[in-house]
């Protein structure tokens, strides 16, 4: 899987504010915490504000906090957000693609890693990063050296 710059900063800016709990919090102190580029930022956090995720107010008391309680937002929802499906095939979903030949179960097997994804994405929400904890199943991988080995 290669995750955009985008999809990073949205999550690291969406466990920022979740961090905060429910009070507003200006993304220039959201960008310094991250180290996430001001404009962009800003650009990703309207991208979670159209997806409903945050919600914003202007003016000296403004920024940004979480729509919904951190507990209910996982991860695969902010990346969704910010980059759309979490798996696809040259613009597809893996559904929609067909293969002949040799090559026949290949769509099956971009439905699998499509589940996998899933599997973690939607398990892990904001709340488990700003507590700095990982639901156990989630942790159990971490602890395999061969999800440390790069290949």
């Amino acid at each position: 899987m290669r995750t955009t710059a985008k999809a990073d900063y949205a999550l690291r800016a969406a466990a920022e504010l979740a961090a905060a709990g429910e009070g507003p919090v200006k993304s220039e102190q959201i960008a310094r915490a991250q180290s996430i580029p001001a404009k962009f930022l800003e650009s990703i956090l309207l991208d979670l504000k159209r997806a409903g995720l945050v919600q914003s107010q202007r003016g000296a008391d403004g920024g940004y906090w979480l729509a919904r309680p951190a507990t209910e937002i996982s991860l695969a929802d902010v990346i969704r957000a910010v980059e759309g499906p979490l798996a696809h095939v040259r613009g597809l979903a893996p559904e929609q693609l067909e293969y002949g030949g040799a090559a026949e179960r290949l769509r099956d097997v971009w439905i699998a890693v499509r589940a996998s994804l899933r599997s973690v994405l939607e398990q892990v929400t904001l709340a488990d990063l700003a507590a700095r904890e990982l639901p156990g199943r989630v942790e159990d991988l971490t602890r395999d050296p061969e999800a440390w080995a790069r290949r």
